[in-house]
Order: C-alpha cells, then structure tokens, then sequence
C-alpha cells in the first residue's frame, strides 16, 4: 500500500485540514468564527518545547472561502488563525526557535484575500493616522496620545499586512503552493489539492440548513426581562476552547442590550432565549474579533440595530467590519442605527447612564460604566474588556522619558480602572496587551469577577474575584413591573390601531406561557386552538410544500390571520429556544377580529404577506411588524408579455409575484427572474450606473416596494447589496 503524502481530516462543519509532512505544509481550509478552538479539540494545535521555550503548533497557510458569507454566517475570520501563527506559533517573535522567516499564507480568491488583509490590517492597528483618529472629533492633545499608545503597542511601527503575511491567488489554473504541492480551484469553494501522485478535494460549501459549529455546548436558559440586571454571556478568551469570549448582557427597564458581539454570538443569544430583533443595542468595546466578530448577527436583524461606542472606536469597528465586508465604509450606517457616546461623562440612554472611558490597547478601545438611580444612590456595573497591567503602563506605554511625561495620563487611566462599583467585571489575560488581577486588589467594589483568560484562577486572583458561569445573573435592581405585559401592549396597540383599549385589555388578560426549546405550537393541517403574541425568543415556522423555513421574533402574533373559513394551519411552528408569549384562545380571537370587522382586510394582509415571507428576500428574521408595514405600501403592478422596465431612477423594489422576467445589462442576459425573485435598487445600492433592464418574458404580476421601506431593514438591504454586485 502506498503511503499517504497528503493527507486530509474534517475538523468541523465547513472547516477542513490538508497537511503534507514532506513539504512542511498545513493548510487550514475555511477559518470561520472560533477556528482555532476547533483545532485546539481536534489536537490539531498542540504545545511542544523546543531550547527550553514552550510554543504551540499549528496551521501555516490558510485557504478561504470564495464565499464570504453561507447561510448567514461568516466564512472567512482569518484574525485569529493568523495571531496564532504569528504569537502563538513564535513566527514572528524575535529570536524565537519558531521563527524561521517564514510568514502565514493566505489562499484564495483575489477579492476575498484583499477583503482580509484589509480586515487583518484594522484588526491589528484600528485607525492608523493621527489624521484618522482627528477625523473622530477628539482634540488635538487626545489624538497625540492615542497616536503615541498605538506606537507604543506596535513597537514604534505600524506595518502593512502584507509585511506579515504571505499571499497566493487562486484563479482557474492549478498553482503550486510549495515544494510540489499544488491547488486548483475546480468549482465555487471546491478545491484540489496535489502532492505527487496524490490528491485531495475540499469542498467549503455549506449545505442548505447546515451552519458553523460552536466548539462548546450551550445549555438552554429563561431570562427574566428584570429592572436592572447583568446576564454573564462570556468569561472566556480567544482561545478557550469551552467558553465563550468575555461579554455580558444589560437588562434595564426590561430591554436587552448586549455589552460586545463576540464569536458564535446567535448561539449564544438562542440559549438565552434572545431573538436577534429583541436587542436593544450593542455597547462595543473594540475592534477585535473576540468582541467584534457577532456584529455581522445584527445584518440579519430586521431594523437597525442601536450601536452605541465613542466615536473612536465605532471609526475603527466601521473601517474593519466594512473592509470585511468589502463594502465603503458609509454602509455601516445602513446596518446600524450609530449613537456616538461622548467619553468621560454620563450619557442618559432612556434612563440607563453608561460613561466610557479610553482603555490603552493596540486598538481604539473604551470601558464602560453602566448605572442608574435607585432609592438614594446609584447602582454601577463595571464592563472593563481589554485592560493594560499597572506593569505594563507604567514600564512601557506611559513611561515617562526626557522628552515627555505622562504622568498624568498614566495616573488617569488608573483611576478609571479603579472606579468604584456595585460589579465589575475585569480583563485579567495578561502579557502586553491584557489585564492582571492584582492591580484590583484594592478595589472598593464589592464584587468581582475575572474574566478574558483560559486557564484556572490561582489562588491570589482568587483573593481578588471570581468566575461567572455563562448564563449566570446578577440583579442590581428587582423589579416590581410585568414588562412582558408592557411589551405584549405595545405590539397589540400595533396591530389593532383603531381599536380601543377595553378591547386591547381584554386580549392583554389572556395567561402568559413560557414555551421550552422544541415545543410545538401547532402542526400543519391541525386545528388551532391558541394564537401566540411572540414576546421573548423565537419560532420557526415550516412550510413543507416550499421548504422555506422563516423565524419570526418577538412582536410576531402567530396565527395572525385565523377566521372562520381558515381554521387549519398551513404550516408548522415551534420554539427555536426558551420563548414567552401571550397565548390567546382562538375562539376569542376570532368574536375579537369579527365584532372589528377585521376578517375582510387580514384576508388581504395574508395573501400579501404570505407570498413574502415564502421568498429567499424576506424569510429570514422579518417580525410580523415589518411585513405588515411593507404589505400596507406596497403597490400591485401587471406587466405584458415582452414589456420592458427602465428603472435606473426607480424608487422602487420590483418583487415578482406571479410570471418571469429576464435582466439585461448591455444586451447580455445577466438574470432569469420569477416568482419570488426582485430587481431595482442595484443603482442606489452600488452608488453606481448598474445599465440592468428588465424584459418580462410572460405576463406577470409584480409587488412595488418603496425603497425607504426596504432600505431600512439590515437583512433585506444586505440580501439586496450582494444580488445587485453578482448581476453587475
């Protein structure tokens, strides 16, 4: 039997690993979010000893994904993979028995290599002038400092990605990546890889449903929506491979609001029992993937999202998560609502006060203080991600030279680590760019927790604090109030305008009920007996004769439009998670919707809706809200056979409901169109001339969709974006 030169194991959904022992060659094949945690299970990434320094092994080329994003997750987060390589592996450390001058390779496409070493490039440094960091509204003497802590941390030298960083585009011929190991791209994401008379193919694709894997399982938790409280969603580091990064959730007055979007976020939220249109708004920290890499959950939202951060740090966040994306940076306001906070003060958030303070760090990077007023005193909650040591302040990024002091600046960043709190919780990682347990140990705060590291505690930083277990909750505040009740008010006023209240209240005093993960509402074809008011979590809904699956959020009244002559269910609904709803009998529901009159229009409303929510454009995280706005607008259109559509100055989405169309640009068919496919909008997306025409090559029946409607959804807008750079 021969032996095996090439050799090629799965580590996880969608990530693969090629190793050739006699060309020294590893190749990491799809660096999805937490690929190094992959590896790290897989035994893949071990620690050896070599002139008495321990360092870990690993991968040292990376092949990318020609697709950026499958299946709503992101396929290419190389950050991480290459840190190891450089830091963890020893590359590019000096005079480390690793560092043999090579550099990491990336594999790939043209376009998707430029999009990371972009990404890479931001992750690394954040805004890279003084020109930049000016830009952002700080003073002069503030961008200075800035400006001197990011050289400090870079050893005197910001340096472009590909000083660090090897690359090789694949095309369509086969090239040789080294020593005789050769790869060809033979399909979109499928790949050959050849040593001699060896090979393998790696297939990156996912399958349809399929998604990237957490390394780590997540139990399944019911969250009270309470006064005010911390929900402790992460305590681990980029490297621990069985918890999540540090992060933490803020519940006040009863609305969600996460505190950084780290790896596997939507994992983390459905354990929760948090749909991704419940949140609030996102406080972020910094730029680097273990806090920043979720953001792109808050794409597939149905509205925009509050990003709440300094303006230096949210410039940074947008430059890096737009060059991901491969997209100007203008577009991060079309995924986030952006709420700059100013640094140093109280900001009032609906009632919640949140200060952030600059933190040290490579990158722009603040800490928050969270609190608000109960009784005769304040109530604060420290979120402090990505600390420097005392040690490393004093002896390197505030030292203090003949040519300048910076005392003061060393003696500031100090006292706001130590700003006293009812609950902090604290980076303590270590090393240059991390926190250390002891510089707390003076703290007044009376409890701590300790966070951002992968490794046990030892016995002096348990003096100083302790560990959260994920879904574990603090509760500053208690509370006293049914916000579900409150919610499930809102969203009824929503849905019934004309009606009033006495009627509202008689539906608001139906019972609660919390559904377990997994829990049937109603099955196709069976009789219903409640309808649901969706107020916490989420449900799929299956429709067996599309496939289709849609996930309807909180705010979504399931069973919407039930009458007399349409009792059954056409679908299948259960919980994707821990869910709360107001569960109305139907037989209720149906004398409400009668004595109202309702019947006739909810009628309509179904047929409008339902052919939207049975498209790729509007299946995924719409609420029922959004789709009756867009039904309530939109226009119905008939087209002839062989008519035509000019509609580069269209302020509308074209949606076709019934008959086909062709796309033409320059007399080129670019795109067959039919029921449940769309066109218009490529100019104002791409900011650009697109010279798309469309023909209809049979009657049809289309749906006119305002722009400023479609627009304003994140997941819609991002379904459109991608569509409109493949046509043209």
């Amino acid at each position: 039997m021969a032996q095996q030169k090439i050799e090629l194991a799965k580590v996880s959904t969608g990530i693969y690993w090629v190793s050739v022992p006699e060309a020294d060659l590893r190749v990491l094949c799809g660096c999805p979010t937490n690929t190094v945690k992959h590896l790290k299970k897989r035994g893949l990434i071990d620690v050896i000893e070599q002139d008495n320094v321990k360092f870990e092994t690993g991968p040292n080329a990376i092949l990318l994904s020609d697709v950026l994003i499958q299946n709503g997750y992101l396929s290419n987060l190389s950050e991480f993979p290459l840190l190891q390589m450089l830091y963890m592996q020893g590359m590019l450390i000096p005079n480390h028995p690793n560092n043999k001058g090579e550099k990491p390779l990336l594999l790939g496409s043209e376009v998707q290599i430029k999009a990371q070493m972009d990404y890479f490039y931001r992750g690394n440094y954040g805004l890279i002038n003084k020109e930049e960091i000016l830009a952002t509204g700080v003073s002069e003497d503030l961008a200075d400092e800035m400006m001197h802590i990011k050289l400090r941390f870079a050893f005197g030298n910001i340096r472009t990605s590909d000083t660090l960083v090897n690359q090789l585009t694949i095309a369509d011929a086969k090239v040789e990546i080294r020593q005789g190991v050769f790869v060809q791209r033979l399909a979109t994401n499928v790949f050959e890889f050849s040593y001699e008379d060896q090979s393998v193919i790696v297939d990156l694709n996912l399958q349809a449903k399929e998604i990237y894997e957490p390394p780590y399982y997540l139990s399944y938790y019911q969250l009270n929506r309470e006064y005010f409280s911390i929900v402790h969603t992460g305590e681990g580091d980029a490297w621990d491979v069985n918890r999540a990064c540090m992060a933490s959730i803020v519940i006040f007055q009863g609305r969600v609001y996460l505190v950084d979007a780290g790896p596997d976020l939507m994992s983390s939220m459905m354990a929760l029992g948090i749909s991704v249109n419940e949140v609030a708004g996102i406080f972020n920290t910094h730029a680097h993937d273990d806090h920043f890499a979720g953001l792109t959950t808050f794409v597939r939202s149905d509205h925009k999202i509050k990003y709440y951060s300094s303006a230096p740090v949210r410039a940074s966040v947008a430059k890096k998560l737009c060059a991901l994306m491969s997209v100007s940076e203008d577009k991060f306001h079309s995924f986030f609502d952006v709420q700059d906070l100013e640094l140093d003060v109280w900001n009032n958030i609906d009632g919640l006060e949140v200060m952030p303070v600059l933190s040290p760090h490579p990158v722009e990077t603040n800490v928050f203080y969270f609190r608000t007023f109960w009784g005769d005193s304040f109530y604060t909650y420290g979120h402090l991600a990505d600390v420097a040591s005392f040690r490393v302040l004093e002896n390197n990024i505030f030292k203090s030279d003949e040519n300048h002091n910076f005392e003061l600046a060393l003696n500031k960043t100090k006292k706001d680590y130590l700003i006293p709190a009812d609950l902090k919780k604290i980076d303590i990682g270590g090393g240059l760019i991390h926190g250390d347990a002891i510089d707390f140990s003076k703290d007044p705060t009376p409890k701590i927790l300790l966070a951002h590291v992968s490794r046990p505690l030892t016995n002096e930083e348990k003096q100083v604090g302790s560990f959260a277990s994920f879904g574990s909750v603090d509760s500053m505040i208690e509370t006293q109030h049914d916000f579900l009740r409150s919610f499930a008010q809102n969203y009824l006023r929503f849905y019934f305008p004309e009606v009033p209240d006495y009627e509202i209240y008689a539906l608001l005093n139906c019972p609660m009920v919390s559904m377990n993960a997994g829990d049937t509402l109603f099955r196709k074809g069976s009789r219903f007996t409640h309808i649901y008011l969706l107020l916490t979590g989420a449900v799929e809904v299956v429709y067996p004769d599309t496939g289709l699956e849609n996930s309807l959020s909180a705010g979504s009244l399931v069973g919407f439009y039930i009458d007399d002559a349409d009792i059954t269910a056409k679908a299948t609904c259960r919980a994707s998670c821990h869910s709360t709803a107001l569960q109305i009998p139907v037989e209720l529901y149906l004398a409400f919707v009668k004595r109202r009159d309702l019947v006739e229009p909810f009628n309509i409303l179904e047929d409008l809706v339902g052919h939207l929510a049975n498209s790729w454009l509007f299946s995924e995280n719409i609420s029922l809200p959004i789709y009756i706005k867009i039904a309530k607008k939109l226009q119905v259109q008939q087209y002839p056979a062989n008519s035509q559509i000019d509609f580069s100055e269209s302020k509308f989405l074209f949606f076709i409901k019934s008959g086909q169309a062709q796309l033409y640009r320059l007399d080129n068919v670019v795109d067959t169109l039919k029921r449940g496919d769309f066109f218009g909008l490529e100019n104002q997306l791409l900011q650009a001339p697109s010279q798309l025409v469309a023909s209809f090559t049979e009657e049809s029946e289309v749906y006119q969709i305002p722009q400023d409607l479609v627009l304003k959804i994140p997941i819609v807008y991002w379904k459109m974006l991608i569509t409109a750079q493949k046509r043209t």
